[in-house]
């Protein structure tokens, strides 16, 4: 199967392209079928042989995403740009956790009813909450473990 890829050409640290038509399982240096543009990185030139480019496509030559989209926006050939990057799973981050929070009291009010003097008057009777405070122990950190073994 043929594909137009970019091939890597420049010196280190300056790339520059050669746009050609090889087959698919060839080794990216390795010999090409033809030449039909060039693409500079750093000053940005493209540069297409159209009639070859939309030759070799009408042939069944597959442009690679990255060559799709640069013959996109030099409007060789007309579509939707396609996206070049695999959607990575995201990474969780580690949770950093502080030092043990100091337990706090919580006061829970209950809103008193007052009744008319012509009923029965009711004692209103707060009923309390238990809340359950479960104390956690921090370990300490390997700063700390390092700080007191170095005396």
């Amino acid at each position: 199967m043929l594909i137009v890829r970019l091939q890597r050409v420049g010196r280190r640290n300056d790339p520059s392209f050669r746009v050609v038509v090889t087959e698919k399982k060839g080794p990216p240096r390795g010999k090409y079928m033809e030449k039909v543009g060039t693409y500079d990185v750093k000053r940005g030139n493209v540069a297409f042989d159209n009639e070859r480019v939309l030759y070799w496509i009408s042939q069944g030559a597959k442009p690679t995403p990255t060559v799709h989209n640069l013959l996109i926006s030099s409007k060789v050939i007309e579509g939707k740009k396609i996206q070049n990057h695999k959607h990575a799973v995201p990474v969780k981050e580690a949770v950093v956790e502080a030092a043990a929070p100091v337990a706090q009291e919580v006061v829970v009010e209950t809103p008193k009813v007052e009744v008319a003097e012509e009923t029965q008057a009711e004692e209103v009777v707060s009923e309390e909450v238990p809340v359950e405070v479960e104390e956690i122990k921090a370990e300490p950190s390997a700063e700390e473990v390092k700080e007191e073994a170095q005396p």
